[in-house]
C-alpha cells in the first residue's frame, strides 16, 4: 500500500471548461471534510467541485461526490481510478469551471476520470509505513552515544529539545521499533529508555 508524499495538481481544458485536479495527503474522514469545505471557499466561482477519497491502514474508507454533476459521471469515476492505484490516504478533488460546452454524460465520465489518472502520473508516492511515537530524556553525555544510534535508523518527524537534559521525541516504524529500544537500552547500559506508544 502506499500513500502520497505531498499536494500535486494537474489541469485541462476540455471544450472551454477548465479541469483542476487536486491531490492531498489525508488521514481521517474528518481531514476529508474540512478541505472540502476549504476547497469550496476557495473555488466559489468554480461549477463543481467533485471528490473521491480512500483513507485506512487498508484502504477500507472511502467516499466520493458529484458535487451536482449527473450521478455517477464525476465521484465514481474518480474513486475507480483510486480504487486502482494501490494507494490510500489520499483525497482528489476536481474543480470544474464551466466553459459553455456540455459533454453528455460519456464526455465527463472520461473528463473526470482521465482527470484523476493524469495527475496520479504526475504525483509522487511512498510506502506506506505504520509508525509508533517514541519519546525519551537523556543528559548530554548519553547524547553523543544516541546520536549514532538515530543515524542507523530511519527515523520520521525527529524533534530535540535541549535544556537542562534533553527531551528527544519522534516517530519509527512499528517493525523497528523494539530493537531500537533495545539498542538504545544496552548503549546507556539502561540508563535511557524510549516510551514507545503502540
Amino acid at each position: 500500500m502506499k500513500i502520497p508524499k505531498k499536494y500535486a495538481f494537474y489541469e485541462e481544458n476540455i471544450k472551454g471548461s477548465l479541469f483542476l485536479s487536486e491531490l492531498f495527503l489525508i488521514s481521517s474522514q474528518a481531514e476529508v471534510r474540512e478541505k472540502i469545505k476549504a476547497q469550496k471557499q476557495k473555488y466559489a466561482d468554480a461549477t463543481h467541485v467533485c471528490h473521491a477519497f480512500i483513507c485506512g491502514k487498508n484502504a477500507e474508507i472511502m467516499g466520493m461526490s458529484d458535487d451536482g454533476e449527473p450521478g455517477g459521471t464525476a465521484g465514481r469515476p474518480m474513486l475507480d481510478v483510486l480504487k486502482g492505484s494501490g494507494a490510500t490516504n489520499l483525497l482528489v478533488t476536481v474543480t470544474r469551471w464551466f466553459g459553455g460546452t456540455l459533454l453528455g454524460t460519456g464526455g465527463l465520465v472520461h473528463a473526470y476520470g482521465n482527470g484523476v489518472k493524469n495527475l496520479l502520473e504526475v504525483a509522487e508516492f511512498e510506502e506506506l509505513v505504520e509508525k509508533s511515537d517514541f519519546s525519551l530524556s537523556t543528559d548530554y553525555q548519553q547524547y553523543q552515544i544516541l546520536k549514532k544510534i538515530f543515524e542507523n535508523h530511519t527515523l520520521y518527524e525527529l524533534s530535540e529539545d535541549f535544556g537542562e537534559g534533553i527531551s528527544i521525541k519522534g516517530k519509527i516504524a512499528v517493525s523497528d521499533s523494539e530493537n531500537f529500544k533495545q539498542k538504545i537500552f544496552d548503549a546507556t547500559n539502561g540508563k535511557v529508555l524510549p516510551i514507545i506508544s503502540t
